[in-house]
């Protein structure tokens, strides 16, 4: 099958210019958009035989009116922005990128447990700005330090993501506990399995690595907050809308939790008056656990590989469409 026509609707996050499209361009003339307002993908869509896409939203009035295409290709993992019904009913074949990511979120997640751990960068601001070079002692420390082995590593959701970090928690000494849906593989040597009960009151790090799904919006919320140790840590590099925002805020305010790290918020880019960007004791980055160059050049050759395989009359990587 020939694929005459490919656009790229929101291109830019990613590559915005340090890697290249290569993989994609040598398959078919390919129209690259950084972005696309929802206004105008109908139209950028328009005769296309595939698009690709993140985050920009592909409707079922877009799908229905999208003459030519035929494939749908995924630059990320999940398939949230896609009318999947409208899909299934066009007769579309929709990939998505599985894997790319895993080693860039595993190290991410740790060195956001790091950050609240340790303090690094607090304390090497404090010491450049003088406050080592003034004090009595040799050494000094404007938090406490937390020493990761021995503690209980909490991850809900199992997934290859999740089993990075469970490994990353065992090399350094951690009881990792995990909750998971299926529990039909026995976990691995040394990782338990357990409610989310047990989870939430055992855990001294909690980590997030699961889909966001109707049984797990706002799954982190003011009561299961409350199960938790006033001396535990919270990270989500997952998604955003796991948890109620306003109640993680109003634990950290209240030091119920000593401290949060989140890389996805429920809305991104956020509102300005998110009660996460405020609260005490979190951390916030902006979605880049998934963006070293290394995960960004996995995606765009995967991507790439999709397409020829759908091409070749054996897709691979389909997102099930009911």
């Amino acid at each position: 099958m020939k694929c005459p026509k490919i656009v790229i609707l929101d291109a830019y996050a990613t590559n915005p210019g340090d890697l290249s499209w290569a993989p994609l361009m040598a398959i078919a003339d390919c129209t690259i958009h950084d972005r696309t307002s929802p206004s105008d993908v109908l139209a950028r869509t328009g005769d296309a035989d595939a698009v690709l896409l993140n985050k920009a939203v592909l409707s079922a009035e877009t799908i229905a009116q999208a003459p030519n295409l035929k494939y749908v290709g995924i630059l990320a993992t999940g398939c949230n922005t896609i009318d999947l019904d409208a899909a299934k009913a066009k007769g579309l074949v929709v990939s998505n990128v599985p894997g790319y990511s895993t080693a860039s979120v595993a190290q991410h997640t740790l060195a956001l447990l790091l950050e609240l751990t340790n303090q690094v960068a607090l304390h090497s601001r404090d010491a450049r700005q003088g406050a080592w070079s003034k004090n009595p002692d040799y050494c000094y420390w404007l938090t406490p330090q937390m020493e990761l082995a021995g503690q209980t590593l909490g991850l809900i959701g199992f997934g290859q993501i999740g089993q990075a970090v469970a490994r990353i928690g065992q090399a350094h000494g951690m009881h990792v506990r995990v909750h998971r849906q299926d529990t039909s593989v026995p976990p691995p040597d040394g990782i338990e399995y357990v409610s989310l009960d047990r989870l939430f009151s055992e855990s001294d790090v909690l980590s997030l690595h699961c889909p966001l799904t109707s049984a797990t919006v706002e799954l982190v919320n003011a009561r299961r907050l409350s199960q938790m140790k006033p001396r535990a840590l919270l990270i989500n590099t997952s998604r955003g809308a796991l948890i109620q925002e306003e109640d993680l805020a109003a634990a950290l305010c209240n030091g119920q939790l000593a401290g949060a790290a989140v890389d996805v918020l429920s809305t991104e880019p956020p509102s300005p008056d998110n009660p996460l960007l405020s609260a005490p004791r979190c951390l916030v980055t902006p979605h880049l656990a998934w963006a070293s160059a290394a995960a960004r050049t996995r995606l765009i050759q995967i991507a790439a590989d999709n397409l020829r395989a759908f091409l070749s009359g054996n897709p691979v990587h389909q997102i099930p469409l009911g």
